[in-house]
């Protein structure tokens, strides 16, 4: 393997990494934003963990249902969140990688993280769930878009944006 491959394919894994753990992060300020709504709004703040433990849980782990106490949808829906969280961090970092562009300026990554969020949006409230978890229409649209675009997608360009600073880019 000449010098070259070597370097790119360590860039890569070096940006996958990064992406993975700003993922971890950004998955955080995601929840955060999540569970601050679901309290505004008269629900229970732990409505948004209930809703992603129906991932792995089924229908049962919703509020309604009351079959599976919190004790049980907690650690669920933070494994099953912040593994997702990671995956697209991970994804995004490859991305940044591949495209030399994002790498350069700090506008373009947070930009293009920004509009990763808003496809992540798309992909999961209007492709995935609808087939696979109809019941998370019940889902705010609009608090879902601002969610996944800025709380997850700009905070994640925000966060890899920083790797940038005293590179020179």
């Amino acid at each position: 393997m000449d010098t070259t491959r070597l370097e790119i394919q360590t860039e890569v894994s070096i940006w996958m990494l990064r992406g993975a753990f700003m993922g971890i992060a950004a998955g955080g300020v995601f929840l955060i934003f999540e569970m601050g709504v679901a309290g505004l709004t008269d629900q229970s703040a732990f409505e948004p963990l209930r809703m992603i433990a129906t991932v792995v849980l089924g229908v049962a782990a919703l509020r309604m249902e009351r079959t599976v106490d919190l004790a049980t949808v907690v650690p669920v829906a933070l494994a099953v969140h912040y593994t997702l969280s990671a995956i697209y961090g991970a994804v995004f970092g490859t991305i940044t990688a591949e495209i030399g562009a994002l790498r350069k300026s700090r506008l373009a990554l947070i930009g293009a993280a920004t509009m990763f969020g808003f496809l992540l949006w798309l992909v999961n409230f209007y492709l995935i769930a609808p087939l696979a978890f109809p019941w998370f229409s019940m889902a705010d649209p609009l608090a879902q878009f601002a969610a996944h675009t800025v709380f997850f997608g700009t905070v994640l360009g925000l966060l890899l944006a920083r790797r940038l600073e005293g590179k020179g880019k």
